[in-house]
């Protein structure tokens, strides 16, 4: 990830609805979230969680897809690996016993 990258998603995370979503999508795992039950979840009428949704879709910490007449979001596990990564790049001067190894399992229980 490059630091414009990392910006863009800090700038995404920066802001209480579009965190919030985040850890609720987090949360669901990979089979994600339909936005009307996001928006049932954190009261936000559906314009408004269109907009954070589409900033968190920008700063690729979320993708969506078309389920029949839904449309579910999903953490990127891929984006938030990435955001992590570039954090940790040049933790504790590389003593890896001060700040890693990190674990993001692939996969929920």
């Amino acid at each position: 990830m490059d630091t414009d990258s990392a910006v863009s998603a800090f700038s995404a995370l920066a802001q209480e609805t579009r965190l919030s979503t985040l850890k609720l999508l987090v949360k669901a795992g990979p089979n994600g979230v339909a936005a009307g039950a996001i928006a049932t979840e954190l009261g936000l009428a559906a314009p408004t969680l269109s907009f954070h949704l589409k900033e968190l879709e920008r700063a690729e910490l979320i993708h969506a897809r078309k389920d029949g007449r839904s449309i579910i979001y999903a953490a990127d596990y891929g984006g938030l690996r990435d955001l992590i990564e570039f954090l940790l790049a040049d933790c504790c001067g590389g003593d890896k016993r001060l700040c890693g190894p990190y674990i993001i399992k692939e996969t929920c229980p």
